[in-house]
């Protein structure tokens, strides 16, 4: 495009856009300016030279000529300030730089619901170019005029279906089961190197007291080389001896000035080291995939320092200090009780001999009499016992003696009642068989040839008559 400008033509063309854009004093001063201008480079069959703001109007206007259109793309590194909001539209193959009014921008973010880093949107616009002065810089921007949300961006949907691949690996945990020192010797530190993570890191560590080892490992935090330059400088640390914890630091971005954290290599670079690895990227709210596979995830590198010394060292010292003074004092405190009790016994054994034999005296006389108490205790206990039994002994026999005789009489009279003595000597008598088995009917008595007839002073034998017996039968049935 710039190209296209060369030659008279074209010069006189942008020199008219500049007077036309310029008011008639810009005008006036750009035309001194022209006037004063020095001789261009010889040789050179170019035109010009021209001045700068001369140069830079006519591009603004050539930029605003041209056609409105609208881009889809998805939204990276919003940054809102008091005026206006800068962001810009990546996909595959490239990025643009755009701009919106703050008023407009809430007007299009009302209208289209959420509007965030990450998400696909379609904004309508066009080419826009501040020419810059003395103490500003000039700037290409896209100036937003309406914006749409079209769904999720394709970065987000990438992050997302990397982190579930990795968590079905099972990388996400790795780092969070290695054990992590509760103070470190060696502390490996990957950042920039003149970032202000450096300093951050640096200052908590020497507000905990800590006065370890620090290796540095300064990688690029933000372009496309970085994640790999990250990846070797944290193998290089696991391979140094004696480094106990890493840290990898970076102050706060957008989401397309982190994505290096979130590349596919790096992450599993980090999950397979034998050294346990604490992240601090981005923000509170920034969430890039190494927080998620690092054994740690803090939101600052202050935090990351506080993180890696789990211990403040001054408040160690301090209490370690107290702990050891109360020692020594207890310590002192025994050691001249026990030389004072020492002395006092090379002073005067024999006192000491005489008031212990007394006191195992006055002991022995006083367990005497307790065993005196405690046998006569039990004597006296025993004699009450053998009195109670003697007592209910006593109280039985006389029982015994007087209600035992009348039981014995009321069950004689009851035997005698059911006695079949007593029964034959009311005048009855009892048949019985040849055998001496009771014979209780006539039917019975008529099967037998002969029985027994006994009465109560003796047995007579019977014969039975069986044809008296069947006309009797008879003459009932007649």
């Amino acid at each position: 495009m710039l190209g296209s400008m060369a030659g008279s033509d074209q010069t006189a063309g942008v020199a008219a856009a500049a007077r036309e854009a310029l008011s008639a004093r810009e005008a006036s001063a750009a035309a001194d300016c022209v006037e004063r201008a020095p001789r261009g480079i010889p040789g050179s069959e170019l035109a010009g030279p021209f001045a700068v703001g001369e140069y830079a109007a006519a591009l603004r206007a050539r930029l605003r000529a041209f056609a409105r259109v609208q881009l889809v793309g998805e939204l990276v590194n919003l940054r809102p300030s008091r005026a206006r909001v800068y962001f810009e539209l990546r996909d595959a193959t490239g990025a643009v730089a755009c701009a919106a009014w703050r008023a407009d921008w809430e007007a299009m973010s009302k209208r289209a619901g959420t509007v965030r880093e990450g998400v696909q949107v379609v904004v309508a616009g066009g080419c826009d170019y501040y020419a810059g002065s003395a103490s500003a810089s000039p700037s290409f921007s896209f100036a937003v005029s309406d914006l749409r949300v079209a769904g999720e961006g394709d970065l987000l949907a990438r992050i997302d279906r990397l982190r579930k691949v990795l968590d079905a690996e099972g990388l996400l945990e790795r780092q969070r089961l290695l054990p992590r020192p509760l103070l470190p010797r060696t502390i490996g530190v990957v950042t920039g190197e003149g970032g202000k993570a450096r300093d951050d890191v640096l200052a908590a560590l020497a507000r905990r007291g800590w006065a370890g080892r620090v290796v540095w490992g300064f990688a690029p935090v933000q372009d496309r080389h970085a994640a790999p330059a990250i990846g070797r400088a944290l193998q290089d640390l696991a391979a140094v001896g004696g480094v106990d914890v890493v840290i990898v630091a970076r102050g706060g971005g957008s989401l397309a000035d982190l994505l290096c954290f979130c590349d596919e290599t790096l992450c599993r670079t980090v999950a397979l080291l034998a050294v346990p690895v604490i992240a601090s990227v981005g923000h509170h709210t920034d969430r890039t995939l190494l927080d998620d596979v690092a054994a740690v995830s803090c939101s600052t590198p202050t935090h990351a320092a506080e993180a890696a010394v789990a211990v403040h060292c001054g408040q160690a010292r301090a209490e370690l200090a107290r702990a050891a003074s109360g020692l020594r004092d207890h310590g002192r405190r025994a050691v001249l009780g026990r030389a004072r009790t020492l002395a006092s016994l090379t002073r005067a054994p024999a006192t000491h001999v005489a008031r212990e034999r007394a006191q195992l005296h006055q002991r022995m006389r006083e367990m005497r009499a307790a065993a005196r108490r405690r046998v006569a205790d039990e004597r006296a206990r025993t004699a009450r016992r053998a009195l109670v039994l003697e007592r209910k002994t006593a109280a039985a026999a006389v029982d015994c003696r007087g209600r035992r005789p009348q039981e014995l009489e009321r069950l004689a009279l009851a035997l005698a009642a059911h006695d079949p003595q007593r029964t034959l000597e009311r005048g009855y008598a009892l048949v019985e068989s040849p055998a001496g088995e009771p014979v209780s009917s006539a039917a019975a008595a008529r099967a037998q040839a002969a029985v027994r007839l006994r009465f109560a002073d003796g047995t007579i034998a019977a014969t039975i008559d069986r044809r008296a017996g069947d006309e009797r039968a008879g003459e009932g049935r007649a």
